[in-house]
């Protein structure tokens, strides 16, 4: 029998204590040493961040393409960015900080490259094999095509974290149940229409802290937009009069610093704040009594949910769809599309593992598999594959 050798954490009734439907696969959970050094979600975590999938995301687009500068952020950066956000969130509601990370790190994996732009490419590539979804694709890794283990394919999480992952955006409608994401639920009930744990739900808003304010960090870096066109928005408003008070002709990469840093605090503390107060009458109830209440429990106040969304429509016109954001973008499309196209009509042009796995598939899993490897490439290696395949010159580099 393995020994405990983990931390006591205090947590609330309705935390997830542990994980109550375990792993797909059955595991020993000691460790080689014979003591049980991590918990099950802290193993998640690792098993998240020793992936090729976790890996690739270093080199795959959040705004703007590697080659655009060093400093901007990538999926990699603004997965590890939400991570520290929820498990901030998580500890000071007494939730599961471990799993809050996990479904964190994990709810990106399943990006293209060139972000959006190479996601809606696909998407209509595959629309006559049955599209594309970056969600869907994320539990494709988690549950089959990561290879790193003898006993299974894909990582065998706990289905607490795969819950997290599935549900993070809230319950999934029947009519938007992607085809794995039907399979893994005939396999393994995840209460497709309920919400997802607490941890899970701290995930989803975590994300839309990080991205909103380190989008305009990043664009701000890019020359984007100005300081002074931020001036009318609210809570950036008030920040930036209080920055310009308390230090006049700060330089103007500690102002956008402190601005990102300022906005994160605000956000965070009103989701606290506000999700303290959604909590506080389930105190001594459990997790199922949570994903049975029929409405997030983790939430901002309506308030900040609209000065949320008066920031993610003024960056939606000053940054997604700024013209030079749109220039690569156009590019991203075009290299996702003609590459799709092109190892379709002549799949012999995929790597020999990849051809493997073609083998006695219809038309529509022949397109899964080729949709499977050009998802999973990187921003760089997208571009040197459509070097290799359209452009003249060396083959084999």
């Amino acid at each position: 029998m393995a020994n405990d050798f983990l931390p006591q954490q205090t947590l609330a009734s309705y935390a997830c204590q542990h994980s109550l439907q375990g792993r797909l696969h059955e595991e020993a959970e000691a460790d080689a040493t014979g003591f049980r050094s991590r918990s099950e979600f802290q193993r998640d975590r690792d098993r998240i961040i020793h992936s090729t999938a976790f890996r690739r995301l270093k080199h795959k687009t959040q705004v703007f393409v590697y080659h655009e500068g060093d400093y901007y952020r990538t999926r990699l950066t603004h997965s590890l960015e939400v991570a520290q956000i929820a498990r901030t969130c998580a500890r000071a509601l007494q939730l599961n900080e471990d799993l809050a990370e996990a479904v964190a790190l994990a709810h990106d994996l399943g990006h293209t490259p060139f972000g959006h732009a190479g996601e809606d490419a696909l998407n209509q590539m595959m629309a006559p094999w049955g599209g594309f979804d970056h969600n869907e694709q994320t539990l494709r890794i988690l549950t089959q095509l990561e290879e790193r283990y003898a006993a299974f394919d894909g990582l065998n999480l706990t289905w607490e974290t795969i819950e997290g992952v599935a549900k993070h955006n809230g319950p999934v409608a029947d009519a938007k149940r992607r085809p794995s994401l039907r399979v893994l639920d005939r396999q393994w009930d995840l209460q497709l229409a309920s919400y997802a744990s607490a941890e899970g739900q701290i995930a989803n808003l975590a994300d839309d802290i990080a991205y909103l304010a380190h989008d305009v960090d990043d664009s701000l870096r890019a020359g984007l937009f100005t300081l002074d066109q931020l001036h009318g928005l609210p809570v950036i408003t008030p920040i930036l009069q209080e920055l310009e008070a308390s230090w006049p002709g700060l330089a103007r990469n500690r102002l956008t610093h402190e601005l990102t840093r300022r906005l994160i605090s605000y956000f965070v503390q009103d989701l606290l704040t506000c999700s303290a107060a959604q909590l506080a009458p389930l105190r001594g109830q459990d997790t199922q009594a949570l994903r049975a209440a029929g409405q997030p429990v983790i939430q901002h106040s309506y308030q900040v949910s609209r000065e949320l969304q008066e920031i993610r429509d003024f960056l939606f016109c000053n940054m997604w769809r700024h013209y030079k954001v749109n220039r690569m973008t156009s590019k991203a499309r075009r290299v996702i599309k003609r590459l799709f196209n092109q190892l379709m009509e002549e799949t012999n042009l995929l790597p020999t593992d990849w051809q493997a796995r073609l083998d006695g598939l219809d038309e529509t899993g022949q397109a899964r598999v080729i949709a499977d490897y050009v998802a999973s490439m990187t921003d760089r290696y997208a571009l040197l594959e459509y070097e290799r395949l359209f452009e003249t010159g060396p083959i084999l580099n």
